[in-house]
């Protein structure tokens, strides 16, 4: 029996979700992966994907006054009525909840909030930090263009250049603030790593583009710092990425990383400071590194496709559940 998975995100751009989301990554045609088909805006799915989904319905502060307090009673009515149109009439018994945001101290409270909202719609809670009723890794996405087939059958492409970075400017957090220094401390050294992103300083020379996978595929090595490395639970696609473009990553980041992949299919950036920088620029001399890490990168590439993959990951879910 094929199972369907509706999805509803509160990301931008899945927000209505586009019907091939995640088609990408599915071995089969149509979003097919064994016994599911996900099928975002699917008419009675037999589950749902609540995937980092936190438009939930707000209660008024006077909630308890609906007289006094009667156009913020009405708004709330309405979104609870607009967010069971959008559960598709799945029960919460067949509803996943899954976050991808760091538990990172500014926003730690909201994260949890929004934990709390989600137990009346779905059976299972889960997020990369110790305070998800599941804590458990993400599931693995990427964002990469590349056809699920070309990933896994794809010999290494030709590397051309040393090292990149594909980063953003963000800097609402401490720890934004501290990657855009990083970014700074490189830019200004003689390492030679060549930046992409959106929203960087212009002094950072940033080029973009809008497939990953043609800034990390002619590299040998890419820098992957996480937003976070403070727990046990947190990874994310910054480290898919990089090893599905087949490069050698630099990773700095929590220990799940290390409980996920074999020995040896990346690197431990020791910090951002002039120790990291330091490291980097040692280890980026020459491609010796990649090349003694090549067989464990394609070994780490089908751990990625084939296991931590977000569609096998609802696939054996809806396999223990049904």
């Amino acid at each position: 029996m094929t199972y369907t998975i509706g999805m509803i995100s509160s990301y931008v751009g899945l927000n209505p979700c586009p019907i091939d989301w995640l088609w990408q990554q599915a071995k089969q045609p149509f979003g097919h992966w064994d016994n599911i088909c996900i099928q975002a805006n699917a008419k009675d799915p037999d589950f749902l994907l609540m995937y980092n989904f936190n438009d939930f319905p707000e209660l008024p502060k006077n909630h308890w006054n609906p007289i006094k307090n009667k156009r913020q009673s009405d708004r709330y009515l309405q979104q609870q009525i607009n967010l069971k149109n959008r559960l598709q009439n799945v029960s919460p018994d067949r509803t996943i909840f899954l976050s991808r945001e760091p538990p990172l101290p500014e926003v730690i409270q909201k994260n949890i909030t929004h934990y709390n909202q989600a137990k009346p719609y779905a059976a299972y809670i889960s997020g990369p930090d110790d305070d998800a009723p599941q804590p458990e890794y993400m599931p693995a996405i990427w964002y990469l263009s590349n056809s699920f087939e070309d990933l896994n059958q794809l010999p290494p492409p030709t590397k051309q250049k040393n090292c990149s970075w594909i980063t953003s400017g963000i800097d609402r957090t401490a720890n934004h603030r501290d990657r855009l220094s990083f970014l700074k401390l490189i830019h200004e050294s003689k390492v030679e790593c060549d930046f992409y992103g959106r929203g960087l300083p212009a002094w950072a020379q940033a080029g973009s583009i809008n497939n990953k996978w043609y800034g990390m595929a002619p590299y040998y090595y890419n820098l992957a710092i996480e937003n976070y490395a403070d727990n046990d639970w947190y990874v994310s696609e910054k480290l898919w990425d990089s090893l599905l473009s087949w490069c050698l990553p630099i990773y700095y980041g929590g220990s799940a990383a290390d409980k996920l992949l074999p020995p040896g299919s990346f690197l431990r950036l020791p910090s951002m400071d002039e120790k990291g920088l330091q490291y980097i620029q040692e280890m980026t001399a020459s491609p010796d590194a990649w090349y003694a890490a090549k067989d464990a990168i394609a070994e780490a590439r089908q751990i990625i496709l084939h296991k931590l993959n977000l569609m096998n990951w609802m696939s054996e879910y809806v396999q223990k559940v049904s």
